[in-house]
């Protein structure tokens, strides 16, 4: 007999003879003459309840089934007669794959995030986690779904590479090629190759930076979605980007409803609000140089100090988004001199064509920029930040020959997993993080 889902006999619309199930115990309680055993096998939030009568051969054995044992049940399914539930299993064969002693890490009650990262082999079993996973491996798919109805290419950019996008120096090095190389921190200069000659194209893989940071919102390995467009203004990149951050929402509603409730009832009690915001609003589009003045006249006291040519921090995003437009919010045209040598060059030759989304309770979701097609402004560039050419040859080609406008950004995949759960630790929406002195599973 096929194993059959128990989402699928959760949604089931008629009773069934004979199915097969296979998952693990989240709780058994016994009755006379009978066993009731809640099981779950990783499908959906929900379990399934198993009747298991005493004359069922190996009954004793089943006693000992207790949370986090496997087992197979064949039975069938049936109309419950408890509250909550309207289907159980009323089983004609039990199984047990195995057995899990006493000192099992995952009882019956509510584990604090910090214990369960210290199991993070365990924690999918929870609810919470299970519910993480399920959702991220949803939205991963709705990133490739949204690029592919669009008529983008995805690229496999490589993860190592002997380039400095970012020209932070925040890279791992490693040696082996007999030459400089990194583990890679963005997959965008390879995507601009291939944007400029198969148009849109998209990356979505692991990045890597090597920066001390023990911050909640900082990892060593996380993942990127980068698009890169050809013949695409900074007003198209931002038209783009705001449409995948919608998208995402909407189907992380749609298709991930009963996790997303999970957090929104036990995480973060103003999640479907701030979701519903962003999901409706128009964002507000306003240059960098007309948010420092918003800012110097909150009237907040800010950790960090506002001037133009700073770059903003979280605490500044926030406060445009949460208490100024009380929505999402695009800026753009910020100082050259806090960016990367690949952006575009203003004409007033002080601002570069970047643009950065920033959402409520989160801060920059997304970061991007026009890209310098112009090839004697981009040697200048790198002359002027003390990059070397020969290094960047194959990138100088691409203004050489055939150039165009294009553009493209970044999305954090852990920041959109943190914005849809309302999760305030990227540590908790990584399957196993990578951080700073932490290295194990």
């Amino acid at each position: 007999m096929k194993r059959t889902k128990i989402i699928a006999l959760l949604n089931a619309d008629a009773p069934t003879d004979a199915v097969l199930i296979m998952g693990w115990v989240r709780t058994r309680r016994d009755a006379k003459g009978f066993s009731f055993i809640e099981l779950n096998d990783g499908s959906c939030l929900g379990n399934i309840q198993i009747i298991v009568n005493e004359s069922l051969p190996d009954y004793e054995k089943i006693k000992k089934a207790n949370t986090g044992a496997a087992l197979s049940v064949t039975g069938e399914l049936i109309a419950s007669q408890g509250a909550g539930q309207t289907w159980e299993i009323r089983a004609t064969e039990v199984k047990v794959i195995s057995l899990a002693p006493d000192d099992y890490p995952l009882q019956k009650k509510r584990h604090s995030d910090e214990f369960l990262r210290t199991i993070a082999h365990l924690r999918p079993r929870t609810n919470k986690y299970g519910a993480m996973f399920r959702i991220r491996s949803e939205l991963s798919y709705a990133v490739h779904k949204f690029f592919k109805d669009k008529g983008f290419y995805h690229i496999h950019s490589p993860i190592i590479t002997g380039s400095d996008c970012e020209g932070a120096g925040e890279m791992f090095q490693l040696d082996f090629f007999g030459d400089k190389a990194n583990l890679t921190v963005s997959g965008q200069l390879s995507a601009e190759m291939f944007a400029l000659a198969l148009g849109d194209v998209y990356t979505f893989g692991p990045t890597f930076r090597a920066e001390n940071s023990n911050t909640a919102r900082h990892a060593a390995e996380f993942w990127m979605i980068e698009p890169e467009m050809a013949f695409c203004d900074i007003s198209g990149n931002m038209d783009i980007g705001e449409e995948l951050v919608k998208y995402l929402i909407d189907y992380a509603l749609t298709n991930c409803k009963q996790d997303i409730e999970l957090f929104a009832k036990f995480v973060d009690k103003e999640l479907m609000n701030r979701l519903e915001i962003i999901r409706t609003s128009s964002f507000e589009r306003l240059p960098y140089k007309d948010a420092i003045p918003i800012l110097l006249a909150s009237g907040k006291k800010f950790d960090y100090p506002i001037a133009f040519g700073k770059d903003l921090q979280s605490e500044h995003e926030r406060y445009l988004t949460e208490e100024h437009f009380k929505k999402p919010v695009i800026l753009y045209n910020y100082p050259k001199t806090i960016k990367p040598f690949y952006m575009r060059l203003n004409d007033d030759n002080e601002t570069v064509a970047a643009m950065d989304i920033l959402v409520p309770g989160i801060g920059e979701i997304v970061g991007g920029s026009q890209r310098e097609e112009r090839l004697e402004v981009l040697q200048a560039r790198m002359k002027q930040m003390g990059m070397a050419e020969e290094s960047y040859w194959w990138y100088l080609d691409s203004r050489r020959f055939g150039t165009v406008p294009h553009s493209g950004f970044g999305m954090g995949f852990e920041r959109v997993l943190m914005l849809i759960t309302g999760a305030s630790n990227i540590r908790d929406v990584i399957p196993f993080p990578r951080t700073p002195g932490h290295i194990e599973f």
